[in-house]
């Protein structure tokens, strides 16, 4: 479609949109929806399959890969674990007959070497994490370890490559 520019008085050709606008919700929303309409993050039902350890769709791959190689990718897979330790706390504050500090003293005991298996394996498991959501084993530790020597350089670099000013 042509209009008619009103300094210049030629036609003017407008420039065509190649994505639809879809405005969130509320403004800076975290999630905004992608070109398909498709969500880039799971839902609270899903992200709870997935801290127990069930597979997400292939749509939510990115977001799993993301998930396992962010900065804090370790809180992360400890805020997962406890998700898989609560229910075994909540019976044992709430199911054994025993007295109040036994049943809190077990579940926080338990709970503490629940996250240290936890953190035991805590690479093995973020790998199959990724293998299950179709990338190759070794992907995200690959990703970590990238992002670590691109830390690396910059801090060692002269200058600043992500903010204003030098080391100087």
């Amino acid at each position: 479609m042509r209009s008619v520019h009103p300094l210049i008085g030629r036609r003017q050709r407008r420039p065509e949109r190649v994505f639809p606008t879809a405005r969130p919700t509320r403004p800076y929303a975290r999630e905004r929806p992608t070109v398909t309409g498709v969500r880039t993050r799971p839902n609270p039902i899903q992200w709870f399959w997935y801290a127990m350890g069930g597979g997400l769709p292939r749509h939510l791959s990115p977001w799993v890969l993301a998930d396992t190689t962010r900065r804090t990718w370790i809180w992360r897979h400890l805020a997962r674990a406890v998700v898989q330790m609560l229910p075994l706390v909540a019976i044992c504050l709430l199911a054994v007959p025993v007295p109040l500090s036994y049943r809190v003293s077990a579940a926080v005991g338990g709970l503490m070497i629940g996250l240290l298996f936890s953190m035991a394996f805590m690479t093995e498991t973020i790998e199959h994490r990724a293998r299950k959501a179709g990338y190759p084993p070794g992907a995200a530790a690959r990703l970590r370890a990238e992002r670590a020597e691109r830390e690396r350089v910059e801090r060692k670099s002269a200058y600043r490559k992500d903010g204003a000013g030098s080391f100087d």
